[in-house]
């Protein structure tokens, strides 16, 4: 069962290791990434990362979708983690059971398309037009989308952002 799909371009790092793996009680987390997937460097640091006693696997968005529709990942607390709006969208078409979308911080330290500059939508979230259609598409699916960087902070509605 998917306790938490958290958007955060970091994506493994200490709000997730520390408050949001306790807060939700996970024993699983699920990294979906092409890029990191492709490299055993990245795979290394962001199991290092991942908080003891917590399963960690990395993997691409297509095998990331199949492990999740895996009936046996229903009895598993899993924490999924994407780090752009593309492959939130993805992932929302096509897995079942997520619950929710949490974007904690997207587009601080993503490189900018050329010719393509973010704008600020908030504290921590920073997209170009491509990326604000991402988000308003994940909108549209109709599941609860929602800003939030740490459980302590209050949850804001992502339809409210990005208008």
């Amino acid at each position: 069962m998917i306790k938490l799909f958290r958007l955060d371009e970091r994506l493994i790092h200490g709000q997730i290791a520390i408050k949001w793996s306790r807060h939700t009680g996970v024993g699983h987390i699920v990294v979906a990434n092409d890029a990191a997937s492709k490299s055993e460097f990245i795979q290394k640091t962001l199991k290092m990362a991942a908080p003891a006693g917590i399963k960690t696997a990395v993997k691409s968005v297509d095998d990331a979708i199949k492990l999740l529709n895996d009936s046996r990942c229903e009895a598993m607390k899993i924490l999924v983690l994407v780090n752009n709006p593309k492959d939130a969208l993805t992932m929302v078409n096509n897995v079942k059971g997520i619950p929710f979308v949490n974007v904690g911080n997207y587009g601080r330290v993503a490189p900018e398309k050329p010719g393509m500059p973010r704008k600020s939508y908030g504290n921590n979230i920073y997209c170009d037009v491509e990326e604000v259609e991402d988000f308003r598409a994940l909108v549209k699916t109709g599941l609860k989308c929602i800003y939030q960087t740490t459980p302590e902070e209050p949850a804001e509605d992502l339809n409210k952002i990005f208008k």
